[in-house]
């Protein structure tokens, strides 16, 4: 039965003694964790069943914590440690438009699928028999090991059993995760605080990543997971060239040295601003739209916004730059063409897809190569099609990099040997 009455002063300071020493057990196991572990402050609260975390505390009930401790040390840690690496792979902040009951599972299930990877003492458990049939389905659907991938698995199943994985899977309270996630601008400060204690946990992990490999493997796989639109710029940043930009670099210029000269020969610096420097830059590329009726207006202007933003996040984006933009069902339906600013505020203005017949992905690839024999495009880096997949591919590959992006997960979708794939989650590009 939840206590209703207030916890006596002994009652706190044993807990709070109790969840530093926890935290302590943890540490010999896990010492990557050691800036995770001292970030969530202890406030108690009696009528709760089970902790919970807001990303900021650590919400426990007292009775509970003081029994665990005695009884089952193993579960109490397994529970800290399960809401710190809610809040390391941001889970409170990114459940966006998805269902919430089904959200929450999900997170729990990814957590304590890691958690089970672990063979540490202080954590290490038996697996159930629920668990481990579940494990082997996930694995035999080549489910990814995140909440995301995770729920997206999980859509469409019945009540009963949602119950029962509810049932094995729920470890703590989710009542304190923010209704708004990364939107709320308080929030925001904590989930970045928590994405730079990620960043040295994961430095640290490299570090000691010889320990126990198949360890260091699923931590890193969710640690990518947990960062949002970061897998996408990645991957996109490999159609770059690095260019030599006619423009200083005000982070390869001393200061120190320039102001010394001029305080010693007064008209004569002893160093002067680099004239120029190196970035990351696409000259030319083609996206193509998948225009059929599987792709949804909305989804299309965030992929194309944040891909834009990804490829203009060095500034100098606009300048020589030259990339076409083209509508394509079983035909080619629009091009827009972005060489500046104002062309791309222009297409977000008056944005439309346009078709909505079958795919076929000939015709883009016919298109592109009419230009490049036309001269439009001399020095193409790629091109990425934004599609559902289900269309007809060209027999042959081009002679420049191509990918293919896809927002559903199919393991049975078949590419040609020629192309690149990646597929997105919607929080990719959100």
């Amino acid at each position: 039965m939840t206590r209703q009455t207030s916890p006596s002063s002994w009652e706190e300071e044993m807990c709070t003694k109790i969840l530093s020493l926890t935290g302590d057990v943890l540490y010999m196991d896990f010492p990557y964790f050691d800036a995770a572990l001292h970030q969530l402050s202890f406030v108690i609260m009696d009528n709760l069943t089970m902790t919970a975390t807001d990303g900021v505390r650590l919400y426990y009930p007292s009775g509970q914590i003081i029994r665990l401790f005695r009884k089952n040390p193993v579960f109490l840690q397994r529970a800290y440690l399960h809401s710190l690496l809610h809040c390391l792979f941001l889970h409170p902040f990114l459940r966006g438009k998805r269902k919430k009951p089904l959200w929450n599972l999900a997170c729990d299930i990814a957590v304590e699928q890691l958690l089970d990877t672990f063979d540490r003492p202080s954590v290490r458990r038996i697996l159930s028999g629920i668990r481990s049939s579940f494990y082997r389905e996930l694995e035999s659907e080549n489910v990814p090991p995140s909440a995301a991938g995770i729920y997206r698995h999980l859509s469409g199943r019945g009540t009963e059993e949602l119950k029962e994985l509810a049932a094995e899977f729920i470890t703590d309270d989710h009542r304190f995760w923010p209704e708004d996630g990364h939107k709320n601008p308080r929030m925001q400060s904590v989930m970045q605080s928590w994405q730079q204690t990620a960043a040295r946990s994961r430095q640290e992990l490299e570090k000691r990543g010889g320990e126990q490999s198949g360890e260091s493997s699923s931590l890193r796989l969710q640690f990518e997971s947990a960062r949002p639109g970061r897998p996408y710029a990645d991957f996109l940043r490999k159609f770059t060239e690095v260019r030599e930009i006619i423009r200083p670099d005000p982070d390869e210029f001393d200061l120190a040295y320039y102001t010394y000269g001029l305080s010693i020969y007064k008209n004569m610096p002893l160093i002067e601003p680099l004239e120029s420097r190196e970035a990351r830059q696409i000259r030319e590329f083609v996206i193509v739209i998948d225009t059929s009726y599987s792709t949804r207006g909305s989804l299309v202007r965030q992929f194309l916004k944040r891909t834009f933003d990804i490829l203009s996040s060095g500034g100098d984006f606009f300048e020589n730059s030259h990339v076409i933009i083209l509508q394509c069902d079983n035909k080619v339906q629009a091009r827009h063409d972005i060489r500046s600013k104002e062309d791309l505020e222009s297409l977000f203005s008056s944005f439309s897809l346009e078709g909505g017949g079958g795919t076929d992905f000939r015709p883009a690839f016919s298109y592109v190569d009419r230009l490049r024999k036309e001269g439009q495009l001399t020095r193409l880096r790629g091109l990425l099609y934004f599609t559902d997949g289900q269309g007809i591919y060209p027999a042959a590959g081009p002679d420049y990099p191509t990918a293919f992006l896809f927002v559903t997960r199919d393991p049975e979708r078949q590419l040609p040997a020629w192309a690149m794939k990646m597929e997105l989650d919607e929080e990719d590009f959100q």
